[in-house]
């Protein structure tokens, strides 16, 4: 590892592409952010709904006139909603076993089980298996017995554990409100970061049941089986947790998670201008939409929004992953409640998903406090989508689909890989996944090799702005600044100044194209 100091880093630093004073987005640190939430957790603090009444303030402001108790049913209506959601949107499939192990009777003695990369599970704090990533969790019953066991032998004692670790294997717990999750992994992931992808699959559960009804039940009932509640929402974790394979094509997104981002859509300022206003003019007279979100391929169009109210990178990625879990959204217009953790994890808002049209696979998310604005909302899509249509961007949005950033028409073909944040708007650029990288094995390498850098660099014990690290079949680099963070692989043979050279030049095209890569404003209704 070698360490470059000034004037090289005030060289690069003074670039800061796609810097921007408005965000539609809750910027944060998520290491920050995360070590916040664990504290809380471990004092008891985890439920004081300091987010709890957005929804409500929304009906409020407006006069919605949709009583209170919508914000969180009773134990029946949130049972019919979670199964409405799950026969529109997922069409049901049982929870199969990867690896091809359904017909096993015991994984413990299965070596293909065994050997898989990761494993996770979900359990309640009584014990009651709810999910497991590899393998039917009735047929696990006695590991979910140990988990359960470990986790209340150490809270017996006033603390809480955190993970174990023996022969290069992983165990990590999060003990949320009424669950234990647990992850199994033999990848280089660190403690937090694993701990991290838990608490997404946790916010996943929550987008289901909302909190305030899931510690509801649980407080009835200590044995209930929430798979009840559950049904058909297993292959939203499943996606999630798989996320970075999509229809079998590698893609970058399980960096959106790395780095508590999103991902755009590069168009033209003009396209993307007259995209936001479309939606403006036909949805800023609806009383109670609160976001309008245009996606495509996993990359964020357009995102207009109430005043005062911003959406965390969590939470649309609940929302992208709801969309990229399911082919049926293609075949119609869905309403569905969801609840975002982030924005409010004691309510639901009510979302209308359907794609612009047959000829462009974009797809717009309306979200709303008013569960009867179906009608209003597919009015207001078959309208954007016409004006969309009449003003070419449409096919913009076609055409930009099918381009990536290839580095060697940059002109740096020397590095192979790239992540950039502007941390200002918590937007994330990524470079098109080539050579050596673009089989699962190569990937799955520099995933590994991504994750272990990041973790370096944000190390609670040691913080660091740069690492720059000549390894054998690559070189690596993490830069963090005020303004952005940095993360590259590079050819192996060259020297520490081509590598400065080459980021400088990375930058500078950054800042010349940010308008057509980053959304660098804030359109509200």
């Amino acid at each position: 590892m070698t360490d470059l100091k000034s004037p090289t880093e005030e060289q690069i630093d003074e670039y800061q592409p796609a810097c921007s004073r408005e965000s539609m987005l809750i910027t944060t640190d998520s290491f920050e952010e995360f070590s916040r939430e664990m504290s809380a957790s471990l004092k008891g603090l985890e439920n004081n709904g300091q987010n709890a009444s957005n929804i409500v303030d929304i009906q409020s402001e407006n006069k919605a006139g949709v009583p209170a108790s919508s914000v969180d049913a009773d134990d029946g209506e949130v049972a019919q909603l979670s199964n409405s959601k799950a026969s529109s949107t997922l069409s049901l499939v049982p929870n199969e076993p990867n690896g091809g192990s359904s017909d096993c009777d015991d994984y413990l003695h299965d070596t293909n089980w065994l050997n898989k990369q990761e494993h996770v599970f979900i359990l309640s704090m009584a014990g009651k298996p709810i999910y497991s990533l590899h393998g039917n969790e009735d047929k696990l019953a006695t590991l979910f017995g140990v988990m359960q066991a470990l986790v209340s032998v150490v809270q017996s004692n006033n603390d809480t554990i955190m993970s174990i670790q023996a022969r290069g294997i992983r165990f990590v717990f999060l003990v949320k409100s009424q669950l234990i999750l647990v992850a199994v992994s033999r990848k280089t992931k660190s403690v937090q970061q694993i701990q991290m992808q838990l608490t997404d699959v946790y916010n996943q559960i929550l987008s289901t049941l909302t909190l305030s009804h899931m510690n509801r039940i649980f407080e009835q009932r200590k044995n209930f089986d929430l798979r009840r509640l559950l049904g058909g929402s297993e292959r939203l974790i499943d996606n999630l947790l798989e996320c970075g394979k999509s229809n079998k094509k590698i893609s970058n997104n399980p960096f959106i998670f790395l780095t508590h981002s999103v991902r755009i859509l590069p168009l033209s300022s003009a396209v993307r201008e007259t995209i936001t206003s479309a939606i403006q003019s036909n949805c800023s007279k609806i009383k109670n939409l609160v976001f309008a979100v245009l996606i495509a391929n996993n990359k964020l169009i357009s995102l207009v929004r109430m005043k005062k109210y911003f959406i965390h990178p969590a939470d649309l990625r609940l929302i992208f992953n709801l969309i990229n879990s399911s082919e049926s959204f293609k075949t119609g217009e869905i309403w569905s409640p969801i609840c975002l953790p982030k924005f409010d994890s004691n309510g639901y808002l009510y979302t209308h998903v359907s794609y612009l049209s047959d000829d462009c696979q974009a797809c717009l998310v309306l979200l709303t406090v008013d569960r009867e604005a179906f009608f209003p909302l597919s009015e207001a899509k078959t309208k954007i989508t016409e004006k969309l249509r009449r003003s070419q961007c449409l096919k913009a949005i076609n055409d930009a689909m099918h381009k990536g950033i290839n580095l060697r028409t940059i002109g740096i073909p020397e590095i192979r890989h790239f992540l950039y944040k502007s941390k200002s708007n918590a937007q994330l650029l990524c470079s098109e996944v080539t050579m050596p990288y673009d089989t699962a094995e190569g990937f799955e390498r520099l995933e590994s090799l991504y994750y272990d850098i990041h973790n370096r660099i944000h190390s609670n014990n040691r913080p660091l702005k740069l690492i720059l690290e000549t390894r054998e079949e690559e070189i690596m680099l993490a830069w963090v600044t005020s303004g952005y963070e940095l993360y590259a692989t590079f050819e192996p043979m060259i020297d520490n100044n081509t590598v400065i050279a080459l980021v400088n030049k990375l930058l500078g095209w950054i800042k010349k194209e940010e308008e057509l890569l980053f959304i660098l404003n804030a359109p509200t209704f």
